[in-house]
């Protein structure tokens, strides 16, 4: 039979490969998730169970409810067709979202080819050579030729058995770094969705604070005119015109600046969108064509570290960091190589893997690091130093998000009570001025009077606009703090990073 003699010896040192790497210890410390924080609430004070309610569109009461799930897609609570179709857009087309889908293919690739790592490599090569032996030298070749050509095929066959789990350790690494990514896209689709609905409420207010600008507008040209007509009848000074005349310019002077915001805030969108600033967005926004969420989730303290993308992400990286410090310390340990080679040499390629030609080498070494002038030392020390800022990191983290909860609660509270006030106020400040006009007519009360009502007026429009869209806001926000409801996105969403919990 045609058959190598020495090719038994493979079947054992497959065996091996596969088996010797598992069988050893992996040093460095085990990654355990932490514990949750051991907190009751998120505010020092009980967080409200029902705020304060405005008699006007988006006043209306909010109830917080512990414990309720919170939507993947949350913002379609606010029942806007144009803002759902927006933040469709963004999700396909916004290049930051892009950027992080290929950052978490990266990194996933990355930890995938480190996998290789636990296999032997095989590597197969053909050597044609052509050989001259000097005449005073002894052939090699039975023939006596000193002149030939050499054809050699082999298999060589490679291992390091990872008896101390550095490749394990660095696969761990890599992985952890995947799921980093992984989270950070989550983070990028929370922020992205979150901007969009920011960007919203943004450009409702300031068509809300567009609309009183110009309807004081209108009331103190109505009131321009009234004076004109009593100076006319020299009932008043022409000083008092000259004053009404400078208080309409100088409102006139506060809608360019808030067109300007405007103009500025469709860009943003159309930025968010994937969009260049010349094309046109089809979505307009105005208070009107949002509703505000009248339940509000508030989840557990302690499942909050479980739903914060961020969080997440500052864990993956100590996970990363935990298997560094094992990485390094297997760095300073013996290191098992196996290699092998089998194949055939002949003098013609038609004679290659017949009787007689085959050829094989096994071999075995382990080496020590002995001295390194205290490189591998130093870099486990600053592996150790890493995972204690990576701890330290990921505790910052955590506080970073009870805070968000915090402060978006408080918010949520004030404002309501805020709005509640503000809308009080304006329509006080609105009836203070229509009898301020009327006694105007009469000739009851001075010029100066009106003047005091309108900026009154004024004051009390804008504060109520600006009270009702940071309801909007913080609402947006709180669903922003709590992380999102990413979890509750069926996997196969193509938008979704689709990250297991």
């Amino acid at each position: 039979m045609n058959k190598l003699p020495s090719s038994s010896f493979l079947p054992w040192f497959a065996a091996l490969a596969v088996f010797a790497g598992p069988l050893g210890c992996a040093v460095g410390p085990d990654f355990h998730r932490l514990a949750a924080p051991e907190v009751a609430r998120y505010t020092a004070e009980p967080e409200p169970s029902k705020t304060a309610s405005a008699e006007m569109k988006g006043g209306e009461a909010q109830a917080v409810v512990r414990q309720m799930d919170i939507p993947s897609q949350w913002w379609t609570l606010f029942h806007s067709k144009a803002l759902n179709d927006l933040i469709e857009r963004a999700l396909k087309a916004n290049p930051d979202m892009e950027a992080a889908q290929a950052a978490l293919r990266n990194a996933s690739e990355i930890a995938a080819a480190q996998r290789g790592a636990f296999f032997p490599s095989v590597e197969a090569s053909f050597n044609p050579t052509r050989q001259g032996v000097p005449a005073v030298l002894t052939s090699p070749l039975a023939s006596g030729s000193n002149i030939y050509t050499l054809h050699t095929a082999q298999v060589s066959v490679g291992y390091t058995i990872d008896v101390f789990g550095g490749a394990r350790r660095q696969v761990e690494s890599l992985e952890a770094q995947a799921d980093y990514q992984r989270f950070q896209l989550e983070a990028a689709y929370l922020t992205l969705t979150s901007n969009v609905v920011s960007a919203a409420v943004g450009e409702a207010a300031l068509r809300g604070q567009i609309a009183a600008e110009k309807r004081l507008i209108e009331i103190q040209e109505q009131c321009l005119r009234l004076l004109q007509q009593q100076y006319d009848a020299g009932q008043v000074a022409e000083v008092d015109v000259l004053a009404q005349e400078a208080a309409l310019a100088q409102t006139r002077m506060m809608l360019p600046p808030l067109d300007k915001q405007m103009a500025q805030e469709r860009d943003m969108l159309a930025r968010l969108a994937g969009q260049f600033p010349s094309e046109v967005i089809d979505a307009q926004f105005d208070f009107a064509s949002l509703d505000l969420p009248q339940e509000l989730p508030l989840s557990l303290p302690a499942k909050l570290i479980e739903q914060r993308p961020d969080v997440r992400a500052a864990e993956e990286l100590l996970h990363s960091a935990t298997a560094d410090v094992g990485v390094a310390i297997a760095n300073r340990l013996p290191n098992v190589t196996l290699s092998a080679d089998l194949g055939s040499a002949a003098t013609a390629i038609t004679q290659l893997f017949t009787p007689g030609s085959g050829l094989w080498a096994l071999a075995g070494s382990i080496t020590q690091p002995i001295f390194e002038g205290g490189t591998l030392l130093h870099r486990q020390l600053a592996a150790e130093a890493a995972l204690s800022g990576a701890l330290a990191q990921y505790r910052g983290t955590v506080l970073t998000a009870f805070q968000n909860v915090a402060d978006t609660l408080h918010a949520i509270r004030c404002d309501a009570e805020a709005l509640k006030a503000a809308v009080d106020a304006e329509r006080a400040a609105e009836k203070s001025l229509a009898i301020t006009r009327t006694q105007l007519a009469l000739g009851d009360i001075s010029y100066l009077a009106l003047l005091n009502a309108e900026q009154t007026y004024q004051q009390a429009v804008m504060a109520k606009v600006q009270a009702l869209a940071n309801r909007y806001a913080d609402t947006a926000a709180l669903f922003q703090a709590l992380g999102g409801g990413w979890w509750n996105r069926p996997k196969s969403d193509p938008e979704g990073a689709a990250v297991k919990s």
